[in-house]
């Protein structure tokens, strides 16, 4: 049973993780989104530059909003994946949970 619990315990741990790694995509993707607005209000002919390093780069404006798409694109599937991955383990936690509640109340009869 000890091991069982353990179990539950490194599930726990692991769901944890991936909540984070969620939530960490989801600010990624509200600033990204963000940035796509700004790009949507620009005039055409607007200079666009990317901080590389601590150098500020020109970029023209239709290859920095496919990069910021792109990412926003990467960004969602990620988020899926990620979405895909928590439900999985809050499904074999509840399986554990429920092998522990079995344990527990064939132990106490």
């Amino acid at each position: 049973m000890s091991e069982l619990a353990a179990h539950y315990q490194r599930l726990q741990g692991e769901l944890e993780n991936l909540i984070v790694a969620r939530q960490k995509l989801e600010t990624q993707l509200q600033e990204n989104k963000i940035v796509d607005d700004e790009f949507n209000g620009l005039k055409a002919d607007s200079k666009v530059y990317k901080l590389t390093g601590n150098v500020l780069l020109p970029v023209e404006q239709e290859e920095a909003r496919v990069n910021v798409n792109k990412r926003l694109e990467f960004i969602q599937t990620e988020i899926d994946r990620c979405e895909n991955n928590i439900k999985g383990k809050q499904e074999e936690q509840e399986k554990v949970k429920t092998e522990l509640i079995k344990l527990r109340s064939g132990s106490a009869t």
